[in-house]
Order: C-alpha cells, then sequence, then structure tokens
C-alpha cells in the first residue's frame, strides 16, 4: 500500500515520534500520544504508518541518516586521515553535550524490542555494521597493511560505542575524551 499522505506531513510525524521515542522509549509511547503531537488525525496517521512497527522502522531510518550526517560532517572538516579518525570522537563529545542526549537511539531500540522485533534488530544490526564499514573506510587511508586496518576499525568503533553507552548512563561528556585518548594510542600504535 502507498501511502498518500503529503511527505512533509510524514516527516514531522517521524520527528515527532522521533522525540518522544528517544525520550522516553519506544514502548511507553502510544499512536494516540503520536497522532496528538504531530497534530493530525488517527486516520492520516495510520494511512501514513499502517502500525507502529513500520513508524519504529522510519524513526531509525531517519536517526541513521542524522548520524551520518553528524559523523560524516566532522569527519570531511578534517584534514589528515588521523585527525579525520579522531573527528568521530570530537562529534561524540558534542552530541553528548546535548541536552537531549539519551545515548544511542539503535541500542535503546534494540534493548526494548530486539528480542521481540527481528526488524528492529535488524535495523541495529545494518546501522552498526554501517558505522563499521565507514570507520575501516578512514583506516583504510592511514594503515597500509589491510589486516591491521580492519582490526584497529573493530577496536576504534568499539570505543566509540562503548562511549556512547557510558555516556548516556554517567550523564557527562567525559566517556568522548576517555575514547579519543585510548583511540589516540590505538592509531599511533598501528602506524608505527
Amino acid at each position: 500500500m502507498v501511502s498518500r499522505v503529503d511527505p512533509a506531513v510524514r516527516d514531522h510525524i517521524v520527528e515527532v515520534a522521533d522525540e518522544l521515542f528517544y525520550a522516553r522509549g519506544i514502548q511507553t509511547v502510544g499512536m494516540d500520544e503520536i497522532r496528538t503531537g504531530a497534530g493530525v488525525s488517527l486516520k492520516k496517521l495510520y494511512a501514513a504508518f499502517p502500525g507502529k512497527d513500520r513508524l519504529v522502522a522510519a524513526v531509525l531510518g531517519s536517526r541513521h541518516d542524522l548520524w551520518e550526517r553528524g559523523v560524516h560532517g566532522a569527519v570531511d572538516a578534517a584534514t589528515t586521515p588521523r585527525d579525520k579518525l579522531l573527528a568521530v570522537y570530537d562529534f561524540l563529545e558534542s552530541w553528548f553535550g546535548d541536552d537531549t542526549f539519551r545515548g544511542c537511539g539503535f541500542i535503546n531500540a534494540f534493548g526494548e524490542l530486539g528480542a521481540t522485533s527481528d526488524a528492529v534488530a535488524e535495523i541495529a544490526r545494518e546501522h552498526k555494521a554501517s558505522f563499521q564499514r565507514y570507520v575501516a573506510s578512514l583506516t583504510s587511508g592511514l594503515v597500509e597493511d589491510a589486516g591491521r586496518a580492519e582490526v584497529l576499525a573493530a577496536q576504534l568503533a568499539l570505543l566509540a560505542e562503548g562511549a556512547q553507552t557510558t555516556a548516556a548512563i554517567a550523564g557527562t561528556t567525559e566517556p568522548a575524551a576517555h575514547a579519543r585518548a585510548a583511540a589516540e594510542t590505538l592509531i599511533d600504535a598501528a602506524t608505527r
């Protein structure tokens, strides 16, 4: 079924749902609350998203795009291959300082629904794999040995993932600085 809802209205619904899901959790927010927040009729909401599962998928898709724009923007602003890798952690520190930061939306969604929703689990896995591939593309420009570059990429991605979780729990930006310092050590060791 093709939605006949205006794309701007659809995007607004996704934006409202994202805010609510991210702040309070997916399971605690009902479709009626999303309808009210978006200022649309229930009929229009269900025309755009016939079920909450489709809305959750759209929210995660939007969040993935937002994440990529943020990370890629920070990396693109850096000049050297080393600085590009470290820019990931600078982006994280900025994000962690945002008043609305509640951790990684994909980890949160997976924690809530991953055991019962194959779709959410797959979306979260693909998001994480996409980030891993991106970091790998950055390490390949820095480390000549492909095997060492792949290992470094996995380590750096893991540092970023751990920093996100730790920052959400601790409520501070410090995990980004710690992860950045650890990344510098790993990068220096891999490029010697």
